[in-house]
């Protein structure tokens, strides 16, 4: 094992305590001191320097099976995370390398190498490898390119579009040469953002009127692809909207995670029939095979100015719960990311 510098003996980390019922409460949760453990055979101990909070985390605060193995209750929570490796026992990964991983929601964590991904701090900002060039670009990429089979001149619609994936899923749109882009977004700050920064067609809050008619009036001849973060009424919105061949990419449903209640499905998808509509939902797990393309790619226009990337920054692992509840709230622009 590699000479490890002097470390503290604890770590702080956040465990779930009960598992919420709608709404996540702070007592649901609890900052605590873990021990910190060196690396066996294979593992890697790496000093977190930014943390990744986003929406899907809420589901796996449910016991209810999913895609993903539920979080243990009393026991270190799980996320995107990047940091310094202090300690390596693994061949190919020496203290001082950056990486990748999803050891998140703690100061340190002991990873299997496997499991972690050499980045470079010089090809790009640390933690953009967890929003424009990490699992919620690829997400973007993945979605928008393979999912939904966008094709150049395609009309393109993006609710939650001031998010981290969905104002990369609108850019994407546009470099890759869409006839349109129109955005949702839950603010008159954020509507401005998507039309001027992300060079959006057009964009609409949401909040100020009911999402058909806005779509509507943003998008006149109708809408060929639909990427969904919302989910309830944008995904009706969009269904009577959509072109004839129209696809919809399913990324999330954020309207509906904290629902304790089924939620009712889009009224109208018998249109779908008449447009000969698709909807597919995916996971960005299914499309790592599109990981060395995607960075590639965006990783170019991230380093040209391209592709524009907006971060929320929030400091301290002591407030990672509240940046958390904050995606859950809409108040981030682009990538809620905590930083150590």
């Amino acid at each position: 094992m590699s000479d490890t510098p002097t470390l503290p003996a604890t770590s702080r980390e956040w465990q779930l305590l009960s598992r919420p019922v709608g709404w996540p409460k702070p007592e649901d949760f609890a900052l605590v001191e873990a021990e910190i453990r060196q690396p066996g055979p294979g593992e890697v101990l790496v000093r977190n320097q930014y943390l990744s909070v986003d929406p899907y985390m809420r589901g796996r605060m449910s016991a209810a099976k999913s895609y993903v193995a539920p979080f243990e209750l009393g026991k270190a929570m799980q996320g995107g995370a990047v940091g310094e490796v202090v300690a390596s026992a693994a061949e190919g990964i020496a203290p001082g390398d950056h990486v990748l991983h999803f050891g998140g929601w703690r100061e340190y964590a002991t990873v299997d190498a496997k499991q972690a991904v050499k980045v470079d701090p010089e090809a790009a900002p640390l933690s953009t490898y967890l929003g424009a060039l990490g699992m919620t670009g690829l997400t973007a990429y993945a979605g928008l390119l393979r999912v939904a089979d966008f094709k150049e001149g395609d009309s393109v619609f993006v609710s939650g579009a001031a998010g981290a994936v969905g104002s990369q899923v609108g850019q994407i749109a546009r470099l890759k040469g869409a006839s349109r882009v129109i955005g949702s977004a839950g603010s008159d700050e954020k509507v401005k953002l998507l039309v001027e920064e992300y060079g959006f067609d057009a964009a609409f809050n949401y909040k100020n009127g009911p999402v058909g008619e806005q779509l509507r009036a943003a998008a006149p001849d109708g809408v060929d692809v639909y990427f969904d973060n919302v989910g309830g009424d944008h995904l009706e919105a969009a269904v009577g909207s959509l072109n004839r061949g129209g696809r919809i990419a399913v990324c999330g449903m954020i309207s509906v995670y904290n629902s304790t209640e089924p939620v009712p499905g889009p009224k109208n998808l018998a249109r779908l029939i008449q447009t000969r509509g698709r909807i597919e939902g995916f996971l960005v797990g299914d499309h790592y095979d599109l990981q060395p393309q995607f960075v590639q790619e965006v990783g170019a226009w991230v380093r040209s100015g391209e592709l524009k990337y907006a971060e929320t920054v929030v400091e301290g692992i002591e407030n990672n719960l509240e940046a958390f509840l904050g995606v859950l709230r809409g108040d981030n622009t682009g990538k809620m990311i905590v930083k150590l």
